[in-house]
């Protein structure tokens, strides 16, 4: 039986993840170039990579010997359209707080 792919949420549960998809952010990287920003061996930060590759936050691009890894921005729209109920909510409760506090004091 096929090994079900993993989902966003599984990927950016972890730090170290994170903080890989905030350096693609800034542009592509080899593996090499990002353990360079991490204190884990290249083959932990791979197997990282894997799992963000895995769930389609990431996409590589070939060049010569090397492999460039690319972010996926449009993959967190998953996260933001489960986020937006409670996006929602929360931005009611600020609003009533500020008009709260805005009320004049008797």
């Amino acid at each position: 039986m096929p090994e079900a792919r993993r989902d966003v949420f599984q990927a950016i549960a972890d730090p170290t993840r994170r903080a890989i998809l905030a350096l693609l952010a800034a542009g592509a990287l080899t593996p090499a170039a990002m353990a360079a920003h991490f204190d884990s061996s290249r083959q932990a930060i791979s197997k990282h990579l894997a799992i963000l590759s895995e769930c389609g936050l990431l996409h590589t691009k070939p060049s010569g010997r090397e492999v460039y890894y690319h972010f996926n921005p449009k993959k967190l729209k998953e996260v933001e359209r489960w986020l937006q109920p409670f996006r929602a909510l929360w931005e009611g409760r600020f609003s009533q707080l500020d008009e709260l506090l805005k009320k004049p004091k008797k």
